[in-house]
């Protein structure tokens, strides 16, 4: 009985994840958490494809400290507003509203005043 209600449950989150459009897929980077509301990133307001390897070259040169949290890092999670530190994305990465850290070992794009992750940078 527990394994069918897991198996539904699983199937469930499969097919919330699949009503995202297909045509915002292509142009955004989406991410659903936990039932929470779709959290969206235009191509050009996030770290570009091309610059990733660069940006974490970047984040590894200037030694920005780890964050640990309980939590797994993934598009829509919000960060804690105490013991986390921001910091503004470099221009040459791209003009960009969100601020960037280090949490889990995984460099994050956050939008500042909510705190939630919008993308994570790999």
């Amino acid at each position: 009985m527990r394994n069918r209600i897991l198996a539904v449950a699983a199937v469930a989150a499969v097919a919330a994840a699949i009503t995202v459009p297909a045509v915002a897929a292509q142009a955004q980077t989406v991410g659903v958490v936990r039932g929470g509301p779709p959290v969206a990133v235009e191509d050009d307001e996030g770290i570009a494809v091309e610059q990733r390897p660069a940006f974490r070259e970047y984040i590894v040169r200037e030694r920005v400290p780890n964050y640990t949290v309980p939590d797994r890092v993934v598009v829509g999670t919000v960060l804690p507003d105490a013991g986390v530190t921001y910091y503004d994305v470099p221009q040459r990465f791209g003009a960009t509203p969100y601020r960037y850290t280090v949490v889990n070992g995984e460099t994050v794009l956050v939008e500042p005043r909510s705190r939630r992750i919008v993308q994570v940078v790999e």
